[in-house]
């Protein structure tokens, strides 16, 4: 979390980020040998985006060095006197925290300015609160993990003394609370921060699909009623209609453009796309499915962007039909929406038209699945859309 290692190791392999946070950690714990890995990824790779690694930096940092040399000996020497004292796991450590403590240093000092106020705002619960008055509390907390780890070492250190059963248990024991102590502020405020960002990113993700919802029924409904001003039956019908959807989606909970409870399969959502348009705008939709399944959020936010295609189509193409294509296969659910009209510049959109970019292209990666628009000017224009199938529902498909 902090350097974002494990973040570009998911970008390159395609392993969830998780799993190698939680390989790194694992192997940490047992010998120290991730954090050292980690530390050495960070040091030695480039930011996306920077040229420099944090290792070419720290090369002219002189006072750096020795300050990383000191780290280093210091628990170099520390893990000698636990080998010697014959301390447990103490005496099992090795090399890699050496290097862990020695690489943290350098990038403490030569990190980029983004990365040290990374670095400053996950550290401050262990160096204390900076808010007036807290210094004492910081320090009672120094001082009561001092004391619990001193006592767990003597504990440990002479066990062969007692023969209670449970008096190594309780030195240990007095050790974890040390930790816990010193650590807990900082675990607390890293478990703060994934619960305020994981919030931030459902509540992203709900103003998105509402924004795409508005977009799809209110917004393109006031567009055909100002091309529809002279036909005033036309303008009153589909200001009913559209009234109609937002009392549904205020009262019923059925949002605009959803098939709940219209169509429970993928044909059958064609179907209705196909319906709808050629009533709204008067245009031929040639509409074709081969093979079929059941409806899931995924499929549903398919249709809802294969939808939003075709009135786009409609609009703006100026060619009399759409065809509107869907194939079920095993692994995944395409459809396609193809005119031979006019054709545009997809980069030459403006940024203040959200058709493609919210309703297409978003509504599909939130779902995990991917959308291509390829339009030639003069020849058509071709939206192509990808929804793949969990594994729970790979069966055969049937034909309609």
């Amino acid at each position: 979390m902090a350097g974002g290692v494990a973040a570009g190791l998911s970008v390159r392999t395609g392993m969830g980020v998780n799993a190698i946070r939680t390989a790194f950690v694992i192997t940490s714990l047992i010998s120290g040998f991730g954090a050292a890995v980690y530390v050495l990824a960070w040091l030695f790779l480039p930011a996306d985006g920077e040229s420099s690694t944090i290792a070419s930096r720290a090369q002219g940092d002189k006072r750096g060095i020795g300050l990383a040399a000191a780290a280093a000996s210091l628990l170099a020497l520390v893990l000698l006197i636990g080998a010697l004292l014959h301390i447990g796991w103490i005496g099992s450590l090795s090399w890699p925290p050496v290097v862990a403590v020695a690489g943290l240093v350098l990038i403490w000092r030569n990190a980029s300015p983004d990365e040290q106020a990374v670095l400053r705002r996950l550290s401050e619960p262990l160096l204390g609160d900076t808010a007036a008055g807290q210094p004492p509390r910081r320090g009672l907390r120094i001082t009561i993990a001092a004391m619990l780890l001193l006592a767990g070492l003597v504990i440990l250190l002479y066990q062969h003394l007692n023969r209670l059963d449970l008096w190594p248990i309780t030195g240990v024991a007095l050790m974890f609370a040390a930790i816990v102590v010193l650590l807990g502020p900082w675990w607390l405020r890293i478990a703060r921060d994934l619960m305020a960002e994981r919030q931030a990113r459902v509540r992203a993700e709900e103003r998105a699909e509402m924004a795409s919802r508005v977009h799809d029924s209110v917004l393109q409904t006031l567009a055909l009623i100002q091309r529809r001003a002279d036909d005033p039956q036309q303008v009153i019908s589909l200001a009913r209609a559209s009234e109609r959807e937002l009392r549904s989606w205020l009262f019923d909970g059925r949002a605009p453009g959803s098939l709940d409870g219209l169509a429970t399969t993928l044909s059958g959502g064609v179907r209705l796309i196909q319906q709808e348009v050629e009533a709204q705008h008067g245009i031929v939709v040639e509409a074709i499915s081969v093979g079929d399944c059941d409806l899931d959020p995924d499929l549903s936010a398919l249709l809802a962007a294969a939808r939003e295609a075709t009135v786009n189509a409609a609009k703006w193409s100026g060619a009399s039909s759409v065809a509107l294509f869907a194939e079920v296969e095993p692994d995944a659910v395409s459809v396609f929406v193809r005119d031979r009209g006019r054709g545009f510049d997809p980069d030459a959109v403006p940024r203040d038209r959200k058709g493609l970019a919210e309703s297409v292209h978003a509504r599909m990666a939130r779902r995990g699945g991917s959308a291509t628009v390829r339009s030639t000017p003069g020849q058509g224009t071709e939206v192509a859309l990808t929804m793949p199938r969990t594994a729970g529902q790979r069966e055969p498909s049937t034909a309609p």
